[in-house]
């Protein structure tokens, strides 16, 4: 095994060749040998004798022009990013040649007799590569012959004058024992060798002094060689990495100007280890004499001071903002709708003073009243011969033309009295252009609130008037101007959802048709498939085999296709609750109605809704989390349906909107329901327990037996009558939903003489409406009461039959369902069906200005949760920095892979909350339609701030506490890069896993990346495996960055350690691109996530 050591010279091999070959040797020396011989007589003249230094240095140092771009220098090239700037920084003595011109008088002019050439440089580098720590033996130091005194260390010899050196050649080492001295002053003379070579920049080569007590020859770590007592130390004997031989580099505290002279650093600068100039300390700092670094805490202190001033800013003054505007919007809105009710009641009382005017005038008004009765009496029949329908399958068309499509009504008159609506239709015709002059008027928030509370007190007031009649809403839709929503009227027949896998049927044979202008009220027992049948008609079923027919308005389409203008509100009250009432209802409305509509129109819509559901009082505050109490729970249900009814919807299904609230509660949302019915809304809900009250404010009932079975499908006023024919009365002063569904569980025996069961009600259901009963189900009535034609022998069969399965089949069959509804899902979700709804809801660049607003205000309203994140980096960075100071052997590189570890750790944590806290929220977004990539993308430009000060927060701290070489912006740009990768990494978690995974691989990822990317064995798989770790590349383009600042007699030490860990200097940008590439491709990849994951 190799010592440490020899490990170390071994990296360095490469490098040190190149430096060498490149700096010393000229083609003008292939044939100079002495200067002596052109200048015999001139050494010691001291006004020639810098003629003769500089004619040396130029002989010395032209090399490089021929061999910098040899075979040699490309070798070197991982570590040397411009090799005319390193060469310059290493090895450009020009500006002091003391040492030149002392090596020329201590050697008589013989100084390029006592260079190395190419062959001894590589016979010397060679060593390394051997393996051993000694030079083997050559020419000149050899065992066979006696050992001159120029192969110890420290010493060197000149070649014979009369010898012709060719110094680029790199095969023949020429003789060089004659008149060995030691070492000259600013070179060093390797042992085993007998030439000298010149020390860089950087380091300090003076003549060694013996110390007798140890025998060492100080400054260096030599001893002289025993047996000869005339030799005395020489000068220096290696330069290697600064381990090997740190006593070379010109100390810490001082700088050395030439490589014979060192100095100490002055007060109010610092010098660095291998400095050859002073830096002085920025303002601010405290350097003493002989500093090796300034004290820049106070930069740090500052830099902390200006973030969180920055932040403190943002969070307050935002926040400010939005509750000053807040509050100037809910003044507005008091102020309009104090004028709007001042002017309703004006302009009633005007009303009847007109009236009252008018009775002196009878015949007119007889031939008023003549002239508006007969159009209301027709529109009236029209509704009362449409509410009594029929529910079989075969439903047609045309029985929903002959309904009045009941809407709201939005006024248009923007002259001075709002409210002069009988002046509007007298003067139509000369106020139509003031209508269109003044339309374009409405533009400030004051006139915008005006409207719409003078449009919603004006409804009030005539539905007031009229006693909330079918003819006092006909006198409202007058206006032919009116908005139409388009009616969807759907039909099943045979209606059976069978789980893929299983085949467990969860519906079976449900036909039927929910109307446009109704609510139809699903009830059952529980595992009666009441959601099932309500997710079925939504086209939210997964993986469930679907059997029958459903049509939509008489047409075979699918319900995909109506997907705006459908509302579904889900059970759970899934409602963002660091958002307030009135943003939660603003930012469905915003994303949902027609991008056309103007905005007064739309805060006629919202104030509506709000207004209906008796949501007034609370409109300002947040609706709250589990963490945080909010509004009550009534408030949020009603909120959750009123995120749906904002969007104008034409179908309204409701899954069990009324558990959890009290019989008031329930009635106001009825009474909101009743209102969008007037519209022509085909509403749908599943209940649990209804009271009587409620009950009979539903209009049709579909009452459901376990199985998925139905009992009854018709208008609530007759189901009691269909029970009684039954011989299922009602005892008195029980509620009849409650009844029925206790007889459905079994918990009731039926008091009947019939002898009806409650198994035997859906059969009795079938025969009711003359459906075929299927054979499985015939078993519960005795032979002989069905007859023939009630009965299909060939349909249906198989119907309910179950397969026996092994334990390791119904595991199986397990996998295959669990497969079947992920299958389902991901199919759904890139379904892409013809758009039938005739709406046009704004696009994804609309859309993502929303999610923006929407986002920024969350994020605004965590802000403690921020600063939180902001203070454990500000402490990770400190105590970093404090503990592991920067190591210039390896260049930082320990610091920056704790760094990359308790950055990326930090960041991912904080990160999974962006998309693990609200994937409910999410998933309802997405099912109605509004866009995924625009909610990905806001989310992603709001942590883009968290990705810009992060870095800053934690390098505040890091990085005036080590304080690396590298500047502050390298480091900024990578821990940039480092965030946004693994942001886009925790993006992935928290979609792809629940949170309590994610949070686990968060945690444990940069942990094992880290280890596995700073191995460095020889293993190719290994290397192979790191490439694709984000902390190799981040690592890398910290070492590189810093690296790069050592020059000189660092050379050799950078070389080494990028030899080590494998990397390259020209590198820096590629590891940046790879890193923002990582996060690029991770966030891709979580934003399919969130096309293909589900719920569960």
């Amino acid at each position: 095994m190799l010592s440490a050591m020899t490990k170390r010279k071994l990296f360095a091999a490469v490098a040190t060749a190149v430096v060498l070959q490149l700096l010393i040797y000229s083609p003008e020396c292939v044939n100079c040998q002495v200067v002596g011989d052109e200048f015999a007589g001139q050494i010691n003249d001291t006004a020639f004798l810098p003629f003769i230094t500089q004619r040396v240095y130029n002989n010395l140092s032209s090399l490089t022009s021929t061999i910098l771009n040899s075979d040699v220098g490309n070798r070197a090239s991982f570590c040397v990013k411009n090799r005319e700037d390193e060469w310059d920084r290493a090895f450009n003595f020009s500006s002091n040649l003391d040492f030149l011109t002392s090596c020329i008088l201590k050697t008589n002019g013989d100084v390029t007799r006592r260079v190395c050439n190419s062959a001894e440089l590589k016979f010397y580098f060679g060593g390394f590569f051997s393996g051993s720590n000694y030079i083997k033996p050559n020419r000149n130091c050899n065992i066979s012959s006696s050992r001159v005194s120029g192969c110890e260390p420290g010493w060197a010899c000149a070649t014979s004058p009369d010898e012709n050196i060719d110094m680029q050649d790199s095969k023949n080492i020429p003789a060089r024992t004659e008149d060995c001295q030691p070492c000259c002053e600013g070179f060093f003379c390797p042992s085993g060798l007998t030439c000298m070579i010149p020390c860089p920049l950087g380091a300090y080569c003076p003549t060694a002094t013996l110390d007798r007590a140890s025998g060492m020859c100080k400054p260096y770590s030599y001893q002289l060689p025993p047996g000869m007592p005339n030799h005395t130390c020489g000068g220096a004997n290696i330069w290697a990495d600064i381990k090997t031989s740190g006593e070379m580099f010109c100390s810490s505290g001082s700088y050395c100007p030439t490589s014979i002279q060192q100095l100490n650093c002055s007060k109010g600068n610092y010098c660095q280890r291998g400095s050859t100039s002073e830096k002085s300390c920025f303002k601010l700092t405290s350097c003493e004499r002989g500093s090796s670094t300034q004290n820049i805490h106070a930069y740090g202190a500052m830099l902390i001071a200006a973030i969180f001033t920055i932040l403190l800013i943002i969070y307050n003054c935002s926040d400010q903002i939005i509750t000053t505007r807040e509050r100037r919007h809910a003044k507005s809105r008091e102020a309009a709708a104090r004028r709007a009710k001042e002017k309703v009641k004006a302009h009633e009382r005007w009303k009847m003073a007109r009236d009252a005017a008018k009775k002196h005038a009878a015949q007119i008004s007889r031939t008023f009243s003549r002239k508006k009765a007969a159009p209301q009496t027709e529109e009236l029949s029209i509704l009362q011969s449409s509410e009594d329908v029929d529910f079989d399958g075969s439903v047609t068309s045309s029985s929903g033309e002959n309904r009045l499509e009941l809407r709201s009504q939005t006024f248009k008159n923007k002259d001075g009295d709002l409210y002069s609506y009988d002046q509007i239709v007298e003067n139509k015709d000369t106020n139509s252009k003031k209508k269109i002059q003044k339309e374009k008027q409405i533009h400030t928030h004051s006139q915008i609130f005006s409207y719409a509370y003078g449009q919603i007190e004006k409804e009030k007031a005539m539905q007031e008037n009229q006693n909330l009649t079918f003819s006092g809403v006909i006198s409202m839709a007058v206006n032919t101007e009116t908005r139409k929503r388009p009616k969807i009227e759907i039909s099943f027949r045979d209606l059976t959802l069978t789980l893929k896998g299983k085949d467990k049927h969860l519906l079976r044979r449900v036909t039927g048709k929910i109307m446009p202008g109704r609510i139809t009220a699903v009830m059952g027992p529980s595992g009666a498939g009441k959601t099932t049948f309500l997710s079925a008609l939504a086209g939210k079923a997964h993986g469930c085999r679907i059997t029958g027919s459903v049509l939509i308005n008489g047409k075979p389409d699918s319900i995909h296709s109506y997907k705006k203008i459908i509302g579904f509100v889900p059970q759970d009250d899934i409602v963002h609750g660091n958002l307030t009432v009135e943003e939660n209802l603003w930012f469905s409305a915003k994303c949902r109605l027609p991008a056309s509509m103007l905005k007064q129109d739309r805060v006629l819509v919202v104030e509506r809704v709000i207004e209906s559901l008796g949501l007034q009082a609370v409109r300002s505050s947040l609706v709250g989390t589990v963490e945080k109490r909010g509004i009550s729970g009534g408030q949020r249900k009603r909120v959750n349906v009123g995120l749906e009814m904002v969007m104008e919807p034409s179908l309204l299904i409701l899954d069990e909107p009324t558990s959890g609230l009290d019989s008031s509660s329930s009635q106001l949302l009825l009474r909101a329901l009743r209102r969008e019915t007037l519209e022509g809304v085909n509403i749908s809900m599943v209940v649990h327990q209804p009271s009587y009250s409620l009950f009979q404010t539903f209009d049709d009932l579909i009452l459901l037996a376990k199985g998925g079975l139905t009992v009854y499908h018709g208008p609530v006023r007759k189901v009691e009558e269909y029970f009684s024919g039954l011989g299922i009365n009602v005892p008195d002063r029980v509620n009849p939903p409650d009844y029925f569904i206790d007889v459905l569980e079994g918990m009731i025996k039926p008091n009947t003489s019939s002898g009806v069961t409650y198994e035997q009600l859906p059969v009795r259901w079938m025969l009711h409406k003359g459906y075929p009963v299927p054979p499985d189900m015939r078993r519960m009535y005795p032979e002989g009461q069905l007859s023939g034609n009630e009965v299909n022998d060939n349909e249906g069969a198989g119907e309910g039959a179950t397969e026996e399965y092994s334990f390791a089949g119904e595991i199986w069959q397990d996998v295959r369902s669990n497969v079947e509804v992920r299958r389902d899902m991901i199919r759904h979700n890139f379904l892409r069906t013809k758009d039938l709804s005739n709406r046009t809801t704004p696009g994804i660049l609309l859309q993502y200005r929303y999610f923006l607003g929407r986002i920024a205000k969350q994020r605004l309203r965590e802000s403690r949760l921020q600063l939180v994140d902001y203070l454990i980096l500000l402490l990770a960075g400190a105590c970093l920095g404090a503990i592991i100071k920067s190591n210039e052997e390896t260049f930082g590189a320990p610091g920056y892979t704790y760094s990359i570890i308790a950055v990326s750790l930090l960041c991912k944590i904080s990160a999974l909350r962006t998309f693990s806290l609200d994937k409910l929220q999410y998933w309802r977004e997405r099912a109605s339609g509004i866009s995924s990539l625009a909610n990905f993308l806001a989310k992603d430009t709001i942590d883009h701030f968290n990705t810009a000060i992060k870095p800053a927060v934690y390098l505040s701290m890091f990085y005036f506490f080590s304080y690396p070489r590298s500047s502050f912006a390298e480091n900024y740009t990578v821990l940039v890069s480092l965030v946004y990768c693994v942001t886009g990494i925790a993006y992935m978690l928290a979609i792809y896993l629940d949170p309590g995974p994610s949070q686990l691989f968060a945690v444990l990822l940069p942990v094992v990346l880290t280890l596995v990317s700073t191995q460095t064995g020889d293993s190719e798989f290994l290397k192979n495996v790191s490439k694709l770790c984000y902390p190799k590349w981040a690592l890398e383009a910290f070492v590189i960055a810093n690296a790069n600042r050592y020059s000189g007699a660092w050379l050799i030490t950078r070389c080494g350690a990028l030899l080590k860990f494998g990397y390259n200097v020209h590198d820096w940008g590629l590891c940046i691109f790879v890193l923002i590439m990582i996060g690029v491709a991770s966030r891709i990849s979580a934003f399919f996530g969130m096309l293909i994951v589900h719920k569960r």
